[in-house]
């Protein structure tokens, strides 16, 4: 790579791929010890659902207590910068290219540079700016990947483990059983650790925490009256506000006081995707998987959204037949909207396949009606492509 390519982190990621098909997990930790970051506290969150909600409530509590605290989340929908936000905004792409430059000069300390930068994926050079970064801050809430144990997320010291639902996802990589799943999350907790009332597999977090000699706290429902108010303020469905009492939990844990009156002066959740309200008639929320789809569902029956179009795409390994069967109540059409994917294969024949064994109609997205309703539900990749060629052009 030219050097002054190297210097500008959008040039230098554009040159690594996304997704591995095969990863030494050994490698990241070996590396992360090597070059000693100064790192704040970190609050580490993982699960299948909720974690950029849960990490975002928990960030603007612990800003409003008077801390100063940085979210590092993952992936991102319009922009890379999105990741890291801090001071209720995105970081700009200058401090960013700084602390990509300071990473640089990090690892050109050692002999061997160039094959450590080479080797490090996407991922985990993000993760490693997140920390860069954000040094001197009070927290740092770092959100896991797709993983856990393996996560390079997992290789930082961290003060709080937050587990939120999980679900058959990625079973290719996680496993495929939820016990497989919840016990390769599981595997990262710290001293410390937290874990939502909706997390299924509660006896193996008991099992590992004795093993690991952690303090492990389920949630509770502490400050339900100020979370309530908050909730019917912004019309919360019902699984953000189970995140948003998670994040207070945290909260409660990390010694956060007048936490009901900073519950109630809340500002409305900053994040894209999630059960968002993109036009009067379209709602776009970024869950891809069953159990996402059932939080959904349960939302649009609050909202009285009782028959909607569904514009939909999907990789080929998702369990597109749990997320339709989920939504079937509530679909009218299947809408698939296709997109470019240079690196996974989308399911477009499967999910036609699958709708006619569902009974649901199926077409090729055209355009927007304004007299229809619409729920646009997927992958961060689809979000995108759809909000900027059908909403922002």
């Amino acid at each position: 790579m030219h050097k002054s390519d190297l210097m500008d982190y959008e040039k230098f990621l554009s040159s690594k791929p996304i997704y591995y098909k095969e990863i030494d997990y050994e490698r990241f930790p070996r590396i992360f010890k090597q070059i000693k970051l100064n790192t704040p506290p970190i609050i580490h969150i993982l699960g299948t659902n909720g974690k950029g909600s849960t990490g975002r409530f928990l960030t603007q509590i612990l800003s409003s207590s008077g801390k100063k605290v940085a979210h590092y989340s993952s992936p991102h929908i319009f922009d890379f910068s999105e990741r890291f936000y801090s001071s209720c905004e995105v970081i700009d792409k200058d401090r960013l290219n700084l602390a990509h430059i300071k990473l640089l000069d990090i690892f050109n300390s050692f002999d061997n540079a160039n094959q450590m930068i080479e080797s490090l994926s996407y991922f985990e050079w993000a993760t490693l700016m997140a920390g860069v970064l954000f040094d001197g801050y009070d927290y740092l809430i770092m959100e896991a990947g797709m993983g856990g144990e393996y996560d390079a997320t997992n290789a930082f010291d961290k003060i709080l483990s937050i587990f939120t639902p999980i679900g058959l996802d990625h079973t290719d990589m996680l496993g495929d059983t939820l016990s497989k799943i919840a016990t390769t999350k599981l595997n990262a907790m710290g001293g410390v650790a937290l874990v939502s009332s909706e997390f299924a597999c509660k006896d193996i977090a008991k099992e590992i925490a004795k093993s690991k000699n952690t303090n492990l706290i389920f949630q509770s429902d502490i400050f339900q009256s100020s979370i309530d108010e908050y909730a019917k303020r912004f019309n919360l469905p019902e699984f953000l506000k189970m995140n948003l009492s998670l994040a207070a939990n945290a909260a409660h844990i990390l010694g956060v006081e007048n936490l009901d009156n900073i519950i109630l002066n809340l500002d409305k959740l900053s994040l894209i995707g999630r059960c968002q309200r993109i036009k009067d008639n379209l709602i776009a929320d970024v869950g891809h998987n069953p159990h996402a789809a059932k939080a959904v569902a349960k939302y649009l029956q609050d909202i009285g959204w009782d028959r909607v179009n569904l514009i939909y795409n999907a990789f080929d390994d998702k369990d597109i037949f749990g997320v339709l069967s989920s939504l079937k109540p509530f679909i009218d059409t299947i809408l698939v909207y296709n997109y470019p994917s240079q690196n996974r294969k989308l399911a477009v024949d499967r999910i036609i396949e699958l709708s006619k064994e569902l009974k649901i109609k199926c077409f090729e997205f055209k355009n927007l009606d304004e007299k229809e309703r619409y729920l646009l539900f997927g992958s961060f990749m689809l979000v995108e492509n759809f909000i900027k060629e059908e909403i922002e052009r």
